[in-house]
């Protein structure tokens, strides 16, 4: 099992997360559409060379976000990132992944 985590736009929050559910993340034993989000506020300043999808060269933005963490298997968690990249609207999407370990690990 690993764990995704990462930021969204709130305009995009929904549709990010769908993409990524139709994907199989999410998903455990009974349940499905798995996971915790909570609300906050991002920061970043696009450089010269960069293309931001919001705000300006050289200016500091700040964007209502939400952090989004949601479990795969390891049989989708490649699939799920790729779509992460895809479908997110940020040139470069923040995101990490974690391992899972269970006690049958230890």
């Amino acid at each position: 099992m690993y764990k995704l985590s990462f930021y969204v736009p709130e305009a995009q929050l929904e549709a990010v997360k769908n993409a990524l559910f139709a994907k199989g993340a999410g998903h455990y034993k009974a349940y499905d559409q798995c996971c915790w989000q909570v609300r906050g506020e991002g920061q970043f300043r696009p450089l010269p060379n960069s293309q931001p999808t919001l705000g300006q060269i050289n200016r500091l933005e700040k964007v209502i976000e939400y952090k989004v963490e949601m479990i795969c298997t390891a049989v989708v968690i490649k699939e799920v990132v790729q779509t992460l990249l895809d479908v997110h609207p940020y040139e470069e999407p923040a995101y990490e992944v974690y391992k899972i370990l269970t006690v049958d690990d230890l």
